[in-house]
C-alpha cells in the first residue's frame, strides 16, 4: 500500500480544526501508513495544543516572512519528506474543512491507476450553505466541473512525485496558488483531474458582507497577479 501523508494549515481556526482533525484521524485509522503534520500560521487560540494534544504533529510557522497558504503547504510538505521519505501522495486541506468518509481511498485508487495524474480533487461543500448568501456563494464555487481540469483547490490529493518536479507551491503568492502550481505541472506533462466524489466539507463562516468582500478582493488579486507572472 502507499503511503500517505496529510498536511493540514490554519489560523485561529478554533473548534473548526478540532473537527478537522479529528475527521482525518477517523478516516485514517485503518491505514497503516499514514503521516500528518499541521502547520499554524500564529494562532494565538491554541491551535498547535490542540494538535498535539490528539496526537499530531505540529509546527508553528516563524513571524520572520510573511504567513501565506503557499508557505504553510510547502512547510508541510517538506517536513513530512524528510521526517517520512517514502510517502508517496500527500492530502492537502484547509483547518476549516473536515475529510470525507472514503475519499483517500477513491483518490489513491484514481492516482495508483493513472500514473499521467498529478492531482486528484473532489466536491467540497459549505457545511451551512443555507445559512447565509455568502455561504450559499462559496459552495456555489466548490462546484467545479468533472474530469479533467486546469486547477484544483486548497483541498487536494497530490502525487509527490510531481509535487517535487515543481518544487511545491509558489511562496510569493498570497492567494491563487493552486491555480499557478497546476499551471506548471500541465507544463511538464501532468493531468489535474476532478473526481464526481465527495471529497471535503468546508466552513466558511461568512456572516457579514465585509466578510465576502474582503474573499472577493483576493480572488481578483490572484486573478491579476497570476496574469502578471
Amino acid at each position: 500500500m502507499s503511503k500517505l501523508g496529510i498536511v493540514l494549515i490554519g489560523r485561529n481556526e478554533g473548534k473548526r480544526l478540532t473537527e478537522c482533525l479529528k475527521s482525518v484521524l477517523d478516516e485514517t485509522k485503518n491505514y497503516e501508513q499514514t503521516a500528518i503534520v499541521y502547520i499554524d500560521s500564529g494562532s494565538t487560540d491554541g491551535s498547535v495544543q490542540t494538535a498535539k494534544s490528539l496526537g499530531v504533529s505540529a509546527i508553528s510557522l516563524d513571524s520572520d516572512r510573511p504567513f501565506t497558504a503557499a508557505r504553510g503547504r510547502n512547510t508541510g510538505w517538506k517536513w513530512l519528506l524528510k521526517e517520512h521519505p517514502d510517502v508517496t501522495y500527500i492530502q492537502f486541506m484547509d483547518g476549516d474543512c473536515t475529510l470525507m468518509a472514503g475519499w483517500l481511498e477513491k483518490a489513491t485508487e484514481m492516482l495508483e491507476n493513472n500514473p499521467t495524474i498529478a492531482v486528484v480533487s473532489g466536491r467540497r461543500r459549505e457545511k451551512f450553505p443555507d445559512a447565509t448568501p455568502y455561504n450559499r456563494l462559496a459552495d456555489l464555487e466548490w462546484n467545479t466541473p468533472i474530469g479533467e481540469a486546469l486547477a484544483c483547490g486548497g483541498d487536494s490529493l497530490i502525487r509527490v512525485k510531481a509535487l517535487q518536479q515543481v518544487e511545491g507551491f509558489n511562496d510569493s503568492l498570497i492567494c491563487g496558488e493552486e491555480p499557478e502550481m497546476c499551471i506548471r505541472l500541465r507544463g511538464q506533462g501532468w493531468k489535474i483531474w476532478r473526481l464526481d466524489e465527495e471529497m471535503t466539507a468546508h466552513d466558511a463562516d461568512m456572516t457579514r458582507f465585509s466578510q465576502w468582500w474582503s474573499r472577493m478582493i483576493r480572488s481578483g488579486w490572484a486573478i491579476a497577479q497570476g496574469m502578471a507572472m
